[in-house]
């Protein structure tokens, strides 16, 4: 799960940590249960949220191995969530991906660029709906000085 458990439960932990601005999350490999996202952790590594949605997933792959090795080596401790601190999340829609007038005007650069960025491919791309109907997809941003 790519997400500090038993914060970002549900769906889309990696993207609503990135509109959070989190600059740090994790990928937790945890025992499943009968609760959402709930069960005893096996493994829990920090994982960096900058960069490209792309860079990140690489990141959370090369961490799953090896977490997922240490366990196969018995190299963890099973460590029960503290549920007082958890946090859900509904799973993102397609809709939550338009960057609206309102954000436009209310939101500040930082939050713009994270939104872009979190909604790359495989997930639905950030839009913004023009004057004719049409949907302008946002497949890239950086954030300039001047």
């Amino acid at each position: 799960h790519p997400s500090p458990l038993p914060k970002y439960r549900g769906g889309s932990p990696l993207q609503n940590q990135i509109i959070n601005n989190e600059k740090i999350g994790a990928v937790s490999l945890f025992r499943m249960n009968e609760g959402l996202d709930q069960g005893d952790i096996y493994q829990q590594l920090p994982l960096n949220l900058s960069g490209t949605l792309d860079e990140i997933f690489i990141r959370i792959t090369d961490l799953g191995f090896i977490a997922t090795c240490n366990i196969l080596d018995g190299k963890y401790t099973l460590t029960p969530q503290d549920h007082t601190q958890s946090t859900y999340y509904k799973r993102r829609s397609p809709k939550d991906s338009e960057i609206t007038l309102d954000e436009l005007r209310e939101k500040s650069s930082t939050y713009l660029y994270n939104k872009i960025r979190m909604l790359n491919d495989p997930y639905p791309n950030a839009y913004i709906k023009t004057i004719d109907g049409k949907k302008l997809y946002l497949i890239k941003a950086k954030i300039s000085e001047n």
